[in-house]
């Protein structure tokens, strides 16, 4: 079967092929699905999960949205490697508030929940985060490796830090160190892990739950958790997206090497 040639958003149709829309009984379901690079994200990707939040919404025979990925990986953020076969549009297509679904996954009217397969870093944990709950296998990672990029992700300085504190906060920043589904559960980053096995099972239930509880009061409540999180710095973030530290992190990255900001002595092979 021929591929659907690259357009935007129609229907079940989320505009790529690299993302999969189900129905599941009265689910939504969207699969991550481009193994090829390892779940990496093109803007299409982004847009798609956006619109899939949107689409469930405005379905009266839809109570809710789950969202995982294929294989070993869930999401692993944006591809800084280069996008094929989903083209029809591309990072300066839109701005980012428009572009990204991590405010469309925030103030979701329904429940929307993340069951996290395996890798999940950058945007893709990102995604997990501004789910409602956070479902995770416990063979899932996850890591903000931002700052080696030369990104200054306030998204994630700012949303980290009220979740799980600013000293935790540097210690994943700053490090970039990986965490466990265990150790991510306990720092309050995700809501729960089960078996790699019953990941969809599990997920789909909790879901159910969520979707059992009164909408006007649920907003009330998604409202108020909103507010808590708050604002992060949108120009700072921009502004750095543009950098040239952010240049060279790409080029580093595409490179497999360690960014020039590195002093020889602590360059390593490969990428950080």
């Amino acid at each position: 079967m021929t591929a659907p040639a690259p357009r935007p958003p129609d229907g079940d149709w989320l505009g790529t092929p690299f993302l999969r829309f189900e129905r599941q009984g009265p689910f939504g379901v969207v699969t991550l699905d481009r193994p090829q690079a390892r779940n990496a994200m093109s803007p299409a990707m982004y847009f798609g999960i956006g619109y899939a939040v949107k689409h469930v919404a405005a379905d009266d025979d839809l109570a809710g949205l789950l969202i995982t990925g294929t294989g070993d990986v869930f999401a692993p953020g944006g591809d800084l490697g280069g996008a094929g076969g989903d083209a029809w549009m591309d990072f300066s297509s839109l701005s980012m508030e428009a572009l990204l679904p991590f405010d469309a996954l925030r103030t979701s009217s329904k429940p929307v929940v993340a069951a996290v397969n395996g890798l999940a870093q950058g945007g893709g944990l990102q995604i997990a985060m501004c789910s409602d709950m956070a479902v995770v296998s416990d063979r899932a990672t996850f890591r903000v490796p931002e700052l080696y990029r030369g990104i200054a992700d306030t998204y994630y300085s700012h949303v980290l830090a009220r979740s799980i504190g600013p000293v935790r906060t540097r210690d994943l920043m700053f490090t970039g160190r990986t965490l466990t589904a265990q150790e991510a559960a306990d720092w309050g980053i995700v809501a729960r892990v089960v078996p790699h096995e019953v990941l969809m099972a599990s997920a789909l239930e909790i879901l159910a739950q969520c979707c059992r509880t009164a909408p006007a009061a649920r907003a009330v409540v998604k409202s108020s958790l909103d507010g808590y999180l708050g604002l992060f710095d949108r120009i700072g973030m921009t502004s750095s997206l543009g950098g040239p530290e952010a240049i060279e992190g790409f080029l580093a990255f595409k490179e497999r090497r360690s960014p020039n900001w590195v002093h020889p002595d602590l360059r390593l092979d490969g990428r950080l």
